[in-house]
């Protein structure tokens, strides 16, 4: 690729995790160029298969949604995605773990629970390569893995009684200000992004229930992908909206599955993790209660690689900053998370996770403070 030339984006309109990227380079007014996903490409460079995936003018590939905001963050500091204040740079992280690993069960269920939708993005699916048995058979591998997301037919009214509280409090909130943090986007907004647009703004069935319910939210899905350029910033003070407490509240009903899967990640870990090893994409299944219904999710070691994400901007703050947050989040049910301290970390290593050679929760706390 010629040095200056735009970044290319390997992304999909239905894909969960392209809708989280992709609002970050016209936020940052960025040249860039969105394709379809070019996999073999992906795959040969990185070992595995998963998109969106970012090509730099310079040639280098990202690839994993977190660090592709990471990079351009890095590259590109104005206009800031990350905040520096202790309690909205805490609140973005929480919001972007509810996007990456909570989101799933609203966005997974309403994709493949309803025949309408799974019929709807079979052809989304299939149009790309233009094969149109393709869709239906990913359709039909998707549907068949659902419970090991923990959704059911016992657990598909907690989910949806979730989401519908999640809408309107997310509509209040929009209705008094622009962005999840005030007149600007922000990385709680590309979190958010993740579930709300490919999958519940896009597909037939929730497609209907934003509409009917939650006009509001879906003006800030307009405002993501298209941001306005007479944003005003974020709260001052370091404040967050009083309308943020709901929905922070909201999201918080999956608070338990997170720190569920810690302990199950560290148990499994006390057993059979080697330093340096590559991670295993699962560990078994925890046994939890969503908004009071029982709930058996797999447990993913990609969950202990989000919640460090949050740890570490978190321990990274001097006493007072840490203050602060408490004092701003409590009530909102996220206290235990932030209360986490994993015995086990993740790293990447050449795109996949690995274990961490250092393991003394000293080291890992001066190097959160050195990356902060």
């Amino acid at each position: 690729m010629p040095a200056g030339g735009p970044y290319i984006f390997h992304g999909h309109d239905v894909s969960y995790f392209s809708g989280k990227a992709r609002p970050a380079f016209p936020q940052k007014e960025l040249w860039f160029r969105e394709v379809l996903p070019d996999i073999p490409m992906i795959k040969r460079r990185t070992g595995v298969h998963y998109f969106p995936a970012v090509e730099t003018p310079d040639g280098e590939l990202w690839q994993d949604t977190s660090e592709i905001l990471d990079h351009l963050e890095e590259r590109h500091p104005l206009p800031a995605l990350y905040p520096t204040t202790p309690v909205q740079r805490v609140a973005a992280y929480l919001i972007e773990l509810y996007g990456d690993e909570l989101g799933l069960l609203p966005a997974m269920h309403y994709r493949w629970s309803f025949p309408e939708s799974v019929a709807k993005v079979s052809v989304d699916f299939s149009t790309p390569v233009g094969d149109p048995k393709g869709g239906a058979k990913f359709a039909e591998r998707m549907a068949g893995a659902l419970p090991f997301l923990g959704i059911t037919a016992e657990t598909a009214p907690a989910i949806e009684a979730h989401t519908q509280e999640l809408l309107d409090t997310l509509s209040t909130h929009f209705e008094a200000h622009r962005f999840l943090l005030g007149d600007a986007m922000s990385l709680a907004d590309c979190g958010l992004m993740g579930p709300l647009y490919g999958h519940l703004f896009r597909d037939a069935v929730p497609r209907k229930l934003l509409y009917e319910r939650a006009f509001p939210v879906c003006a800030w899905i307009e405002r993501m992908n298209r941001p306005p350029r007479d944003q005003a910033g974020w709260l001052d003070d370091d404040r967050l909206a009083d309308t943020l407490g709901p929905v922070l509240r909201t999201m918080a009903d999956g608070a338990p599955i997170l720190t569920g899967a810690i302990a199950s990640i560290d148990a499994w870990a006390d057993e059979h993790a080697t330093p340096g090893d590559a991670a295993p994409g699962g560990v078994g299944v925890q046994h939890v209660d969503f908004r009071g219904t029982p709930m058996s999710p797999a447990v993913r070691g990609y969950t202990l690689w989000m919640v460090q994400r949050v740890l570490d901007a978190y321990r990274a703050l001097p006493d007072a900053g840490r203050a602060r947050v408490d004092t701003a989040l409590a009530g909102s049910g996220w206290e235990a998370v932030l209360a986490l301290r994993p015995k086990h970390r993740l790293v990447k290593r050449d795109h996949r996770l690995a274990w961490d050679e250092a393991s003394d929760p000293a080291t890992r706390s001066r190097g959160a403070r050195n990356g902060l």
